[in-house]
């Protein structure tokens, strides 16, 4: 088994409950075990004109293979009406793999750690609250520096999943 990041994020059709479900998706997955799940968090849009985010973060162990994983997580999106018009378009549910044991996978479909997730508090944070304090990512960085380099602007932490 390895432990698994992902980070989830909606912005459409009651984003609270988009995330809701998807945790509920998530214990369903086959070989995969549901560890945590963080508070939620609100912010703004990275783009200017859509509405605001919520956000949280997934632990999950599992023995999936990472691509088997990805496809798992993109079949909930797709139930859960999920369009990939534009890239970075609103959406009823976004789930990426952040993390994926201490890999470092460079696929056409999969990249992990996940771009820009040091750049984003509203994955960070989330983060942290379930990662250990020690966390090192496969490029060597800490979730410590990662954070310490992010300040938490701009979230707002609603509740507990």
């Amino acid at each position: 088994m390895e432990r698994i990041y992902i980070g989830m994020g909606s912005n459409l059709a009651d984003p609270a409950e988009q995330l809701r479900s998807a945790v509920d998706s998530l214990t369903q997955l086959p070989s995969t075990a549901l560890v945590g799940v963080s508070a939620f968090y609100q912010s703004d849009s990275l783009l200017p004109g859509q509405p605001r985010y919520t956000n949280a973060v997934a632990a999950l162990d599992s023995t999936l293979a990472p691509l088997e994983l990805l496809d798992a997580l993109q079949s909930i999106e797709n139930g859960q009406g999920r369009e990939r018009l534009e890239r970075w378009g609103p959406r009823t549910l976004d789930l990426d793999i952040l993390l994926f044991g201490d890999r470092l996978i460079d696929e056409p479909r999969l990249k992990v750690p996940h771009y820009h997730m040091q750049e984003r508090a509203f994955v960070l944070y989330p983060l942290a609250e379930l990662a250990p304090e020690d966390l090192r990512l496969a490029d060597g960085r800490t979730l410590a520096d990662l954070l310490a380099a992010c300040p938490f602007v701009g979230l707002e932490r609603l509740s507990h999943a």
